[in-house]
């Protein structure tokens, strides 16, 4: 009797439990951190702002002087960004520009569209309140307190955050190493004639296209011919100095795939049936690693990860169970679940399939979801028109109005 499919959740519960997250760090240039996994908290070594200043172009005041509405006072300096203002007297004010520092005995600034200067005077048509478009010192940030926590995925904005405290540069995980390589004897290259019954090896573009999205060196193996011997060779040379090997194709248990019986001879596998469509077959295990990469955050093994060879299978099971594993694997500590978001459905499904199905869909000017009218495993246009993916439960038909839960494309591949 065959054991039931795995779930979606159940199967990744099972991937994410056997990580074992790289712990190996190094320190690069922020300018160059982009992408990478902080391997330590960081601190800020400065207040932000650092001195209390102006959110806007105009007048520093004293809010006690301008407390008519209507004030007319002289306008004793004028102070851009990067200066230091003199202390403020009283009945006076200070032209001043986005950024500059507060001068002293000041506490309000009133923007310059409610003034009117004329010479050396200005008539401030507005009751301030003390505290008015002013920065606080370490309103932002305060100097000492946690800014980055280590695990952090760094993307452009805490790089920004980053420099902002004054950190030139940063420790982070060093990036995983990915071996890939695709097995068929009838898989041909773009450029190659095409013989009968061969087809192009389109996954070769789509798995290095994601590999490259999330950071990782990468070791493309190409297309290994359609033996164990080959098989096992290939697995050898690259569980020596990688962290994950991912195939595509070859994953079921026919005479001529080879990868379940040659990871077998070469570490440990489990083949799952998991609940979901497209998809369906998913190998995992690991390959004994030998005289090559080993340390403490690798161990002496290499995992492993066989996707379908079906050109959409093999995407959409990338992004829902390689996706999170990989982000694990660099050291990423806070959720690695895409987010799903509550949208219309503008199309019906008369009836769910017995698996979780992921269904391309595109969203129209309406603000809907429109579905792509062929879900079959091979077409591959379905993710170019695509905008995204509706988790829909086994046995879940869809009535047109339903809400639905849309996975972006852009939620997938970051």
């Amino acid at each position: 009797m065959k054991p039931p499919m795995l779930s979606v959740r159940e199967a990744l519960g099972q991937l994410l439990d056997a990580v074992r997250p790289v712990v190996d760090s190094e320190t690069v240039p922020t300018l160059e951190a982009n992408g990478r996994v902080l391997a330590e908290d960081q601190r800020a070594t400065i207040d932000v702002p650092s001195a209390d200043n102006t959110q806007m172009d105009g007048y520093a005041v004293r809010a006690l002087d301008c407390e008519s509405g209507s004030a007319t006072l002289r306008v004793t300096q004028r102070i851009p960004a990067g200066s230091v203002g003199d202390p403020l007297e009283a009945g006076s004010a200070a032209r001043i520009f986005t950024g500059a520092l507060i001068p002293p005995g000041a506490d309000a600034v009133v923007m310059q569209e409610q003034c009117e200067a004329v010479g050396d005077s200005v008539t401030v048509r507005h009751a301030p309140r003390p505290g008015e478009w002013i920065r606080r010192t370490g309103e932002d940030v305060a100097a000492g307190a946690v800014i980055l926590p280590a695990g952090t995925r760094l993307r452009s904005q805490e790089l920004g955050l980053a420099a902002s405290v004054g950190l030139a540069r940063l420790p982070v995980l060093r990036r995983v190493r990915v071996a890939v390589f695709f097995t068929g004897d009838e898989l041909a290259m773009p450029g190659e004639p095409l013989q009968p019954g061969a087809i192009y090896n389109s996954n070769r573009f789509t798995l290095r296209g994601l590999l490259e999205n999330f950071g990782c060196t990468f070791t493309d193996y190409g297309i290994v011919p359609d033996s164990l011997d080959a098989t096992r060779a290939t697995l050898r040379e690259a569980a020596r100095e990688h962290d994950l090997i991912i195939t595509s194709g070859g994953v079921s248990v026919g005479e001529e795939d080879h990868i379940k019986p040659a990871v077998e001879a070469e570490g440990r596998l489990n083949m799952w049936q998991i609940a979901v469509k497209p998809g369906k077959p998913l190998a995992f295990g690991e390959v004994r690693r030998e005289g090559g990469l080993a340390s403490s955050s690798t161990g002496a093994a290499c995992f492993f990860i066989g996707l379908p060879g079906n050109p959409v299978s093999s995407f959409i099971t990338f992004l829902l169970f390689v996706r999170p594993f990989l982000l694990r694997l660099q050291g990423v500590s806070g959720p690695v679940e895409p987010r799903g978001y509550t949208m219309r459905a503008d199309f019906t499904l008369p009836k769910g399939d017995r698996r979780n199905e992921f269904l391309r869909v595109r969203v129209n000017a309406a603000g809907g979801l429109d579905l792509f009218p062929n879900q079959g495993s091979g077409v591959l246009t379905s993710t170019v028109w695509g905008d995204g993916l509706v988790d829909n439960p086994p046995g879940q038909a869809i009535l047109e109005g339903d809400l639905v839960r849309f996975i972006p494309f852009a939620e997938l591949q970051h």
